[in-house]
C-alpha cells in the first residue's frame, strides 16, 4: 500500500474495559484506525527526533510534534494515500473532540485546534491540488490563506532535520523491542509499527538506537520516553479509535 518518495495524536489516557475489543473485519474501519495510529506514530517520532537530535523548539514541543507528523504523511506517502490518511487523522481528532471535554490545562492542545492544524499545514503542502481537501473538512478561508505559509515553516524546520539523517544506504537505528499480538488491535497496531520501522530504517539512520514498543498499557495511549530512547504504542489505542468512529 505504501509508496515512499523520501530519500503521532495523543489520545487522552482512557482505560479500556474488556467488552471494548473490536475485531477488525470492515476494510474502512481498519484502514480508519491505521490512518490514525500511523499519525501517532509520527507525532511520537517527532518528539524522539527533538530529543535524539537535540532540536530546539520554540513554543510548545506537542505542537511541533503534531506538525512533523503531517509533514511525514504528506512526504511519504502518494497522493491517494495521504489524502486518505489526513482525512482518517482528522476525523480522529473530531471524534477525540465530540467524545472528551477539552482539557485546556493539558500539554496537547484542544482536539479541534489540532483538526484544523492538521487541515491546513497538509493543505499547505499541495494548495494546487488539495483545495478540495481544505473546503471538505471546512477550513476557514481566514485560515487557508495562510496555510502555504504554515507548511514552508515546517519544511524549513523539519526539513532540515530530516536532511541530518537521511542516508542511502540504510541503517538499523529504529528497533523493535516488545511486541505484542493478542488481540486483534494488538495485531493491527504490530503490524503497522513492523512495517514502519523497515520503512523509516531504509531512509534514516539516528544519532542513537531508538525502540519502538507495542504492548498493553491497561489504557489507550502512547509515549516516547527520553530516559531509554523508546516510544511504546499501547495496544488498546486501536480498540479506543476504533471504538469511537465517527460512524
Amino acid at each position: 500500500m505504501k509508496q515512499y518518495l523520501l530519500a503521532s495524536a495523543i489520545a487522552l489516557s482512557t482505560a479500556l474495559p474488556a467488552a471494548a475489543e473490536f475485531s477488525f473485519g470492515d476494510e474502512d474501519l481498519q484502514s480508519y484506525v491505521e490512518s490514525n495510529l500511523l499519525s501517532v506514530f509520527y507525532h511520537e517520532l517527532g518528539h524522539a527526533l527533538i530529543d535524539i537530535q537535540g532540536l530546539p523548539i520554540f513554543g510548545q514541543e506537542e505542537d511541533a510534534a503534531d506538525v512533523l507528523s503531517v509533514f511525514l504523511i504528506d512526504a511519504f506517502w502518494e497522493e491517494e494515500s495521504a489524502v486518505q490518511i489526513a482525512y482518517d487523522s482528522a476525523f480522529g481528532f473530531q471524534a477525540e473532540a465530540d467524545a472528551y471535554a477539552p482539557v485546556f490545562w493539558d500539554t496537547h492542545g484542544p482536539d479541534l485546534q489540532r483538526y484544523y492544524n492538521l487541515i491546513c499545514v497538509f493543505y499547505g503542502a499541495n494548495i494546487d491540488e488539495r483545495e478540495d481537501v481544505a473546503q471538505e473538512l471546512g477550513l476557514p478561508e481566514e485560515r487557508a490563506e495562510w496555510c502555504d505559509t504554515e507548511y514552508n515553516q515546517a519544511a524549513g524546520s523539519w526539513g532540515a532535520a530530516l536532511d541530518d539523517i537521511t542516508v542511502e544506504s540504510g541503517s538499523n537505528t529504529i528497533k523493535l523491542g516488545r511486541v505484542k499480538t493478542d488481540t486483534d488491535g494488538a495485531q493491527v497496531t504490530a503490524n503497522l509499527i513492523k512495517e514502519e520501522v523497515q520503512a523509516l530504517n531504509d531512509e534514516f539512520k539516528l544519532p542513537s538506537v531508538l525502540k519502538v514498543n507495542v504492548e498493553s498499557c491497561g489504557e489507550a495511549n502512547a509515549w516516547y520516553d527520553p530516559e531509554v530512547r523508546e516510544i511504546t504504542m499501547c495496544t488498546e489505542f486501536a480498540d479506543d479509535i476504533a471504538e469511537n468512529a465517527p460512524w
